[in-house]
């Protein structure tokens, strides 16, 4: 898959959630942005359930994981993708379908994403993000709360 394809119709959350702490995190690009790779587009915005778009091709978010791990040079093991996170969000460019990623740590990569030039913060922390992403976070706590 091109990564120039999946930087215009697909993007990842990344996130840590502690086992024992249910500590969230989620990943933030110095750009200020909590998808991966790139940012949506300005004006972009989440679309409800009954709204989605079918799509003619669907990519298995493993595949996306994948390219994030090659981009960033991580290793294999470190994100699992989270197939039953799935989002529609409507930009000026047409459809980007966001899924989800999580770290699969004991502990929150901190270093790691310092390294990256990134970092976790929590849902607080993120407040003032554009309002596609603030939904896109608010509808990823949910599912991790309820699985």
């Amino acid at each position: 898959m091109a990564t120039d394809n999946f930087d215009q119709n697909h993007r990842l959350l990344l996130y840590y959630k502690g086992d024992i702490s249910a500590l969230v995190l989620f990943a933030q690009q110095a750009n200020g942005s909590v998808c991966f790779p790139s940012p949506l587009p300005a004006l972009s915005s989440a679309l409800e359930q009954e709204e989605a778009v079918p799509t003619k091709v669907s990519l298995h978010p493993s595949v996306l994981v994948n390219t994030v791990n090659q981009l960033y040079r991580l290793d294999n093991d470190l994100l699992k993708a989270e197939a039953e996170f799935s989002q529609q969000i409507d930009t000026p460019g047409g459809i980007v379908t966001v899924y989800m990623a999580r770290f699969m740590l004991l502990d929150p990569p901190h270093q790691l994403l310092q390294n990256l030039n990134c970092r976790l913060r929590t849902l607080p922390e993120l407040r003032g993000r554009p309002p596609a992403e603030m939904e896109l976070l608010r509808r990823a706590y949910v599912q991790m709360m309820e699985s």
